[in-house]
């Protein structure tokens, strides 16, 4: 399989740069890559100090895709542009930007030639085409750089031929190939001429890391233009001949069903309306637009089915968790630090609400929707309509987030469903309401821990972590189980692998075991953004700040002095020298710090929190306001970081994410369904727990290869945020958010499902003081 460069792999299988390829057969210039993984080495199987050494998540996914790398192409096209359809999706995280990097670096052409689009679901590419674990850039890197470096060979072939010149003589930049007497050729003018009529593999070598003019510089985003001129197209903006705007009418608890409806023809002959038909998951409505939908939805008189989740409330769903525990043993001789933490449900909500458009007929069907896993779509979808897969063209759009949400496909299947019923096109869009009541969720869980120290040694960790099953149904699991055979975890079950293969243990802390239990699949649950490592990690860095306490250490040097290597080191050092750790603070705030490896990556983050009475209890307009982290830090080491400035704005995200883990946002279950019913009652990150003093620190390359960024910095933030609130306090926090136990809101009506609209919208707009 492919590795990072530290643990060998595909680069020294075939030559550090060395790779194989192929000339596609076609009309203008098409390069592909050739990569098969080299034999494992005589001593893989023996266990290293930690699995995730040996095999991580990352390793199991980029190893799942590698067979099929082949059959992802670039192309040279006539007008000098290249052209790529990435087999992932862009859902904001900026993988179009950092592709198309990729792309100008090994071709040498401006990166505004590149064109990356995002490709339809490919059932041929089996595992390589999922979107999911920070591990596009991994398993795409070397492929890309492949494929393109393939192209850039042939070009200045065809260019020497041309010019009557020795390739050796000839330098291709800009886009243009140069001869030694200044004359020059646009690479679009050859994208024929390089072209081949058959099928051919080539060898080729990739651009050294010290030539290297695109990668590892910051660049903005490709469609940040569009972006900020409402010009980018999502779902929702696509112009699909007579698709109109369609919502549901949903169960007003989890996963109920329809009984019955008592005034559909009415309803029918509503303004605008022009079908409502009883799907699976509830009353489907669509019309001339989005508001005469709303105004059917709230209509419909619904008798309903109980559902899968009935009568469930926080507290009994913390009951079940705790029956399902398992147990820590025999408790040692020696001294011990334990802690037992509970984590409530949280929204997986992205920014766009979750929609899709469908167009099915009686013998095919074609999907629009931002899927991160669109051949399991597509494959479900066929199954759902009755169809063959060939017949079911699902594409892939541009998501406006996503966090894991849209590794699953409900808004497409239902749209699907609806289509087929009615016969006509649907422009199908959840209400916000749906999502954070219906939607996926990050599991309820509790963790435990226990470590043993002796003197200044810990003598062992463990932790056992319990959670509401996580639903890995939309790719993953196929993976897992397609890669079973070769990976060192035994026969466990999709959510067990995922745990052993994600967690690491950063610290040598002796003799150690984390373990995973789940219990109730009553719950649409997901895998949110960094899936188990926010809980785990956090409750490790509280139980690392007792150990700490209890050996008479500062939390930092006592990180410092455990951490089992100098990158990681490196890391914790760098922010706490940038975030002047150890500072006098004023009673009631703190100094919170945390680490965090994961994705062939390492992080830390430093934040300072505000405790005192006078910011806890500020007036903030409808919200639970609670202490104010303000000040963060946040270093980060991804091995080559491919685009800084994208993975700037990643760790941003990140950051904020960890803020409200910590400190504000949750889902309230009460009699089986959530109180919660959009944004304004769902309290993520607002302004008013924003750090004012926010600062990234991307530490220099440690790596020939990139690790992964996407979801790397939730559970380092989080942890230092909890750090800091126990410091602060003087009492470390048990349960998150934590504000969790107040509820800061009226909670909307489930009947009808989807809130009344504010009559007048000005009335919001006032604003409040803040402290």
């Amino acid at each position: 399989m492919m590795t990072g460069s530290n643990g060998g792999g595909l680069d020294e299988a075939i030559g550090r740069r060395r790779f194989l390829g192929y000339v596609l057969a076609a009309p203008t210039l098409v390069a592909a890559a050739e990569l098969v993984p080299p034999a494992p080495a005589a001593d893989a199987r023996l266990p290293p100090p930690e699995l995730t050494e040996l095999l991580d998540l990352n390793d199991m996914m980029t190893a799942a895709a590698l067979p099929t790398s082949g059959l992802i192409s670039v192309e040279v096209n006539p007008d000098g542009t290249v052209s790529f359809a990435l087999p992932r999706v862009e859902v904001g995280q900026g993988i179009t930007t950092s592709t198309a990097m990729l792309i100008a670096e090994e071709l040498a052409v401006p990166l505004e030639r590149v064109r990356v689009t995002l490709a339809d679901a490919r059932p041929e590419l089996v595992f390589n085409q999922l979107t999911g674990g920070s591990n596009t850039t991994i398993a795409t890197y070397t492929p890309i750089r492949v494929a393109a470096a393939i192209a850039r060979l042939r070009l200045l072939a065809a260019a020497a031929a041309e010019l009557g010149s020795e390739v050796t003589d000839l330098t291709l930049k800009a886009g243009m190939i140069i001869d030694r007497s200044g004359g020059g050729i646009d690479i679009g003018a050859l994208a024929e001429k390089a072209a081949s009529t058959e099928t051919r593999q080539v060898s080729v070598e990739l651009a050294p890391r010290g030539s290297f003019t695109v990668i590892g510089r910051p660049h903005n985003r490709v469609d940040a233009l569009e972006a900020v001129t409402g010009r980018k197209k999502f779902t929702m903006d696509l112009d699909v001949p007579d698709a109109k705007p369609t919502m549901l009418c949903r169960p007003p608890t989890i996963n109920g069903g329809v009984g019955s409806v008592a005034n559909l023809p009415e309803v029918r002959t509503m303004p605008g309306v022009t079908d409502v038909v009883v799907i699976s998951t509830g009353v489907a409505v669509r019309a001339e637009t989005f508001g005469q939908c709303v105004d059917a939805v709230r209509a419909l008189k619904v008798s309903w089915k109980p559902g899968t989740a009935e009568g469930k409330s926080d507290e009994s769903v913390l009951r079940e968790l705790e029956a399902a525990e398992l147990p820590l043993g025999l408790r040692p001789p020696a001294p011990t630090v334990e802690g037992k933490f509970t984590f409530h449900f949280r929204s997986n909500s992205a920014l766009e609400p979750n929609c899709a458009v469908a167009d099915v007929r009686a013998d095919r069907a074609e999907i629009w929707s931002a899927l991160k896993s669109p051949i399991v779509a597509q494959r479900t979808i066929a199954a759902k309509l009755g169809l063959p897969p060939g017949r079911v063209t699902v594409h892939v759009t541009e998501g406006g987030g996503s966090f894991g949400r849209k590794l699953f496909f409900d808004a497409a299947l239902e749209a699907a469903e609806v289509s087929q019923k009615i016969g006509k096109p649907v422009k199908l869009m959840w209400h916000r309401a749906d999502d954070s009541r219906q939607g996926r969720t990050h599991p309820m869980a509790t963790s435990r821990v226990r470590a043993a120290y002796v003197g200044g040694t810990v003598l062992s960790y463990k932790q056992r972590h319990t959670s509401v099953s996580t639903d890995l149904g939309h790719g993953l699991g196929e993976i897992i189980t397609a890669m079973a055979a070769r990976l060192p975890v035994g026969d466990i079950g999709f959510s067990q692998t995922f745990f052993h293969l994600s967690q690491a243990m950063s610290y040598r802390f002796g003799a150690g075991s984390q373990l995973l239990s789940e219990t109730d699949k009553g719950f649409n649950t997901g895998s949110m953004r960094n899936v188990y490592s926010p809980d785990v990690t956090c409750a490790r860095e509280l139980i690392v700040d007792q150990l700490a306490a209890r050996m008479g250490k500062d939390p930092y040097r006592f990180r410092h002095d455990f951490l089992r290597d100098d990158r990681s080191r490196a890391v914790l050092a760098k922010v706490a020298e940038a975030g002047d750790w150890g500072r006098p603070m004023p009673a009631g705030t703190a100094q919170g710090i945390a680490f965090h490896a994961e994705y062939k990556a390492v992080s830390a983050a430093l934040v300072e929190i505000d405790c005192r009475p006078g910011t806890v209890n500020r007036p903030i307009r409808d919200g639970v306001t609670g202490p104010r982290v303000v000040k963060a830090v946040f270093a980060v080491d991804v091995g080559l970081a491919v685009n800084p400035r994208g993975l700037e704005a990643q760790m941003m995200g990140c950051i904020m994410d960890g803020i409200a883990l910590a400190l504000t946002s949750s889902l309230h279950l009460s009699d089986g369904y959530f109180l919660e019913a959009s944004w304004d009652n769902y309290f993520y990150t607002r302004q008013w727990n924003t750090p004012p003093e926010l600062q990234i620190i991307i530490m220099p390359s440690t790596s020939e290869e990139p690790g992964g960024a996407g979801e790397l910095g939730v559970a380092a933030s989080m942890a230092a945020v909890a750090c800091a609130y126990g410091r602060a306090t003087g009492t470390m926090p048990t349960s998150f958010p934590i504000n969790h136990g107040t509820l800061s809101f009226t909670p909307k009506p489930t009947v009808p499902p989807i809130p009344q609209s504010p009559a007048d919208g000005l009335n919001d707009t006032r604003r409040t003081k803040e402290v």
